[in-house]
């Protein structure tokens, strides 16, 4: 057999015996959570809230296309998703360079040389001529020793960890979104109570203006009942400036310009409804949030670049190969008795680098032992958020109702004070301290619904919801 057809006949075989090779990244271990195993609230059920899809825990029509929209025009989530697209070529790079490069190649080679270049006597002047065209591998390295499949590997965990983390961004988009335009209806809700408030407040000024022009009130009363007008209308002014503002809060995150009549129809006063969020197990969350399923791809990532380092330690082999065929004249180039071939094997062994290796992979090491702990804190992060929304949805609603009846008890209170002074029982100054508890109480009571809104939602996203439709 000709020795050309032999080397291409073996070829298979390096390649598969080079593909099956050892590699020398250490076994790795999922870290034990750092947390407790059990949450330190009673009566959840086994289920988790990932399972809940969004369109399915949003049903209010307005909130919902609002997270439609910023699905499909937000910057930041669209900057997540090309990140994806990266680390996914990034990964096919990192896998090719396992396998042969193949190329085709064809040369012309001509060279003119004076007389007497090589002897005394004189030749004449020589012109050559060559002619090639060869299919062959360059340069591929075999890797006996894990090398490049460690580096693949570092290559496909980071493409996972980029896909976990868009899974991430978009949870953190919608639940952006939602509270975003929770925050607008509370505003606007406080504007109209502030609005309210000037009006009322600006017709007890006119009537103790009345009576301070008739002689009934005195100048600390009418100072006094401008104190509560000056107040309320910095109020409104402060709630109109935090309204324009929550609307430019929602375009950005939107990307794009709000649906028509979205801003005048917001309002906080309605019967919202989340569906109960089920909180399961601290466990769950190791495979439910997209956060710490990033942080343990980064991890298993930084395990496989040990092995890439280990391997450098160790010999470098190398494949160079080409067959094909050569002439001094392009019209046999491909005639018999042209057929060439060279099969060129190196090997480089490090012997002396300074320390370069061993820095490496040193510095490999300690990498893993960083995200390790940055593994290890993103579950301590996720426990205590979900704590924190467990916390709050176990008290918000004692909360708000307690809220409602601080409100209806400060109302009888400004009625009762504004009807003594009325009467003349009692002097201004009652009815202002009455009116400024009124006011607050009617504004703790819609931050207060706010925040238990709010807290659903966060508990929601927490628990890892939002990355289902």
């Amino acid at each position: 057999m000709n020795k050309h057809y032999q080397v291409l006949a073996i070829l298979p075989a390096i390649i598969t015996l080079a593909l099956a090779g050892c590699t020398l990244q250490p076994t790795y271990h999922r870290p034990a959570m750092p947390v407790a195993a059990k949450w330190d609230v009673a009566g959840l059920t086994a289920a988790n809230g990932a399972d809940i899809g969004w369109k399915t825990f949003f049903t209010d029509p307005a909130m919902n296309q609002l997270i439609g929209l910023a699905l499909a025009n937000n910057r930041d989530l669209r900057v997540a998703a090309l990140n994806v697209e990266t680390a996914r070529a990034q990964f096919h790079i990192d896998r090719a360079a396992l396998m042969p490069t193949v190329d085709a190649t064809a040369s012309q080679t001509s060279e003119h040389l004076p007389g007497n270049l090589y002897s005394t006597q004189s030749t004449g002047p020589v012109t050559y001529h060559q002619y090639d065209a060869n299919l062959g591998i360059t340069s591929w390295e075999m890797d006996f020793f894990g090398r490049l499949r460690s580096l693949r590997d570092v290559g496909l965990e980071s493409y996972l960890s980029s896909e976990a983390t868009r899974q991430a961004t978009q949870i953190s988009l919608i639940a952006e979104v939602a509270t975003g335009y929770l925050t607008l209806c509370s505003d606007k809700e406080l504007l109209t109570l502030a609005q309210h408030t000037a009006d009322s407040q600006q017709h007890s000024y006119d009537l103790t203006k009345r009576g301070y022009d008739a002689g009934v009130s005195t100048t600390q009363d009418l100072a006094q009942a401008e104190t509560t007008v000056r107040s309320a209308q910095a109020d409104v002014a402060q709630y109109t400036r935090q309204v324009r503002q929550d609307v430019d809060a929602l375009r950005l995150l939107v990307g794009t310009e709000l649906p028509a009549g979205l801003v005048e129809q917001a309002q906080l006063n309605k019967d919202w409804h989340f569906p109960p969020t089920p909180a399961g197990l601290p466990s769950d969350l190791l495979t439910r949030r997209p956060d710490i399923i990033a942080a343990e791809h980064t991890l298993k990532g930084a395990n496989a670049n040990i092995g890439a380092a280990r391997a450098a330690f160790f010999p470098t082999i190398s494949l160079t190969t080409a067959g094909g065929s050569s002439s001094s004249s392009l019209d046999s180039l491909l005639k018999g008795g042209t057929a060439a071939w060279s099969f060129v094997p190196s090997v480089s062994l490090p012997i002396f680098d300074g320390g370069v290796n061993q820095a490496n992979l040193a510095i490999a090491k300690t990498e893993q032992k960083i995200e390790v702990a940055n593994y290890e804190k993103t579950i301590q992060t996720a426990f205590k958020e979900v704590s924190d929304a467990l916390a709050g949805q176990a008290t918000y609603q004692d909360e708000l109702t307690s809220r409602a009846l601080d409100t209806a008890a400060n109302q009888r209170n400004y009625d009762a004070s504004d009807m003594r002074f009325r009467q003349g029982v009692d002097n201004y100054l009652n009815v202002l301290v009455a009116q400024r508890s009124l006011y607050a109480a009617q504004q703790s009571q819609i931050t207060t619904r706010l925040g238990l809104l709010q807290q659903q939602i966060t508990l929601y996203k927490v628990l890892g919801g939002g990355w289902k439709g």
